[in-house]
């Protein structure tokens, strides 16, 4: 699918507020709410667009440090990936994890509300993952930003 300009305003508008109506991003970028639909549409259906979602504010959950954490693996048999990577999904502690080239094999992002609540963590859900042998934790000071939008260049 070739992408055009007004799609890509389209796209940056739905990143931005996924609740914006058909007409008023067909205000923004100056197309009738019809075309903005067929648009949206033709994303969608082409895979551009994968679905919608909500940012979720991690400090009103009590959950506003995370811990960036490498896991290395004591084998990466075709088996013990697929262990370790299906313990991962299920665990409501990680936030998101990453099969990864270099040194560690995977890099988790943890949201945890302090130290202690981290070292349940690594206790409890990290050390416990199949075939997990070695972690190493960094924590996040600060946020710098976080964005939604990928380029459309």
């Amino acid at each position: 699918m070739t992408i055009s300009s007004q799609d890509k305003r389209i796209l940056e508008l739905l990143s931005e507020d996924a609740k914006l109506s058909h007409a008023e991003i067909g205000q923004r970028v100056g197309l009738s709410t019809s075309s903005v639909h067929r648009r949206i549409r033709a994303l969608e259906e082409s895979g551009v667009i994968e679905g919608y979602g909500v940012r979720i504010n991690e400090a009103a959950l009590d959950r506003a440090t995370s811990v960036f954490v490498q896991v290395t693996l004591s084998s990466q048999q075709d088996d013990g990936l697929k262990a370790f990577e299906q313990a991962a999904r299920l665990s409501p502690d990680i936030a998101a994890c990453y099969l990864m080239t270099g040194e560690a094999d995977y890099l988790l992002r943890i949201a945890v509300s302090d130290t202690a609540d981290y070292e349940r963590v690594h206790r409890d859900v990290l050390t416990r993952l199949p075939n997990v042998e070695r972690v190493i934790s960094q924590f996040a000071i600060r946020t710098v930003c976080q964005k939604t939008m990928l380029p459309t260049v």
